[in-house]
């Protein structure tokens, strides 16, 4: 995605054209589902340096316009893809948090209507799938001498029982 379109966007979501946006959205198109840190880190390796405040901030208005998407798995911190205005999923790591776009199937039903909606206008509904990604799987057969790995007795904090978190590395 080049800066243009990116300029483009910002203009037609009613946002100012700021060099942290432009690059805080870039970065972003480039490394779907990272944290904010992760934006941080990656946005000050082009411009030098930015505050954390700031991402959130660009974060904040680009999420309110539209432009991101903020998913926040439980156990994890919150994270953020460009991908918006369509209906799909993801599919999340209990250990460490890696985390990926699962499109939704076709012609096969889940349940997305609740039996009672307790007077709510409901808007949304958001699947998140949880497993073990193939890296984590991976180490925990290492760690097991190859042995299946016990189930994680606390699968929702996975700091309290992984040896492993957090072992993902910011994208470059």
């Amino acid at each position: 995605m080049v800066y243009t379109d990116i300029c483009h966007q910002l203009r037609r979501a009613g946002l100012r054209v700021t060099v942290p946006r432009q690059a805080v959205l870039q970065w972003l198109a480039e490394h779907p589902h990272a944290t904010a840190e992760q934006i941080r880190s990656g946005v000050a390796q082009r411009l030098g340096s930015i505050s954390p405040q700031t991402v959130y901030d660009v974060l904040a208005a680009c999420t309110a316009a539209g432009l991101v998407h903020r998913m926040e798995p439980a156990g994890h911190p919150a994270r953020f893809e460009r991908r918006t205005g369509d209906n799909h999923h993801h599919v999340v790591c209990r250990l460490c948090g890696h985390t990926e776009d699962v499109d939704c199937a076709v012609n096969v039903p889940l349940c997305l209507t609740p039996s009672d909606d307790h007077g709510y206008l409901l808007d949304e509904a958001e699947v998140v799938f949880w497993g073990r990604c193939p890296s984590c799987q991976a180490r925990l057969s290492s760690s097991a001498g190859g042995k299946a790995a016990a189930p994680d007795s606390s699968p929702n904090n996975p700091t309290d029982t992984n040896p492993f978190y957090p072992h993902q590395e910011a994208p470059q």
